[in-house]
């Protein structure tokens, strides 16, 4: 499994969302291994997620963003989770930066592209996922690594924190009621009646 920034405990509280998923899978004996990008520019992947992962003795092993595309072509991933920040009545997510590309690629090379989230993730008021407001953060961010200037002084810099994956990327959606397929419209509506009539 390919995962992409951290939706586990230390994100989300319990066992997690994606991680969730994973780590049920590897108390199932069904996972063999896990990829934790490392997720740019603020490292999520590689300084949450990546250490969840090692320290429950999963076998897990960290890569850079731009190799996701590698592993795939190389046959090391089965399949892809991740998480969400928000999904809309459509089921366009939002997820941390890099996860729209990571779908792209699932797409390409015929491997299934799966979100772990909670009910509280969808957002009723917003049908596409063009209607997600995307926050701009810090120039400084990506012209340095810890303290560390890379980049040149005055460089413009573009640091989305988020990017939307649009719902026909999206093979299953799985929350804490089931697994949502498309469609989506039809799934998540069926989803909000059956929390809102608890």
């Amino acid at each position: 499994i390919l995962t992409h920034c951290n939706a586990g405990a230390l994100a989300t509280g319990g066992l997690g969302t994606a991680l969730g998923v994973v780590r049920k899978l590897h108390k199932n004996g069904q996972l063999e291994h896990v990829y934790a990008d490392e997720t740019r520019p603020l490292l999520q992947g590689a300084r949450l997620t990546a250490f969840e992962l090692h320290e429950d003795g999963i076998p897990v092993t960290l890569e850079t963003d731009n190799m996701a595309a590698y592993a795939m072509q190389q046959g090391l991933i089965d399949a892809v989770i991740v998480g969400a920040d928000r999904i809309t009545t459509k089921g366009d997510v939002a997820n941390k930066i890099g996860t729209y590309g990571v779908a792209v690629l699932a797409k390409f090379h015929n491997i299934p592209f799966y979100v772990a989230a909670p009910y509280s993730t969808f957002d009723f008021t917003l049908e596409s996922g063009t209607d997600i407001p995307i926050e701009m953060r810090d120039d400084y961010e990506v012209t340095s690594l810890h303290g560390v200037q890379t980049a040149p002084n005055g460089i413009g810099v573009l640091n989305p924190a988020f990017d939307v994956t649009p719902h026909e990327l999206v093979t299953a959606i799985i929350t804490e009621e089931g697994v949502l397929t498309p469609n989506y419209e039809e799934s998540i509506g069926k989803l909000r009646q059956i929390v809102e009539s608890k």
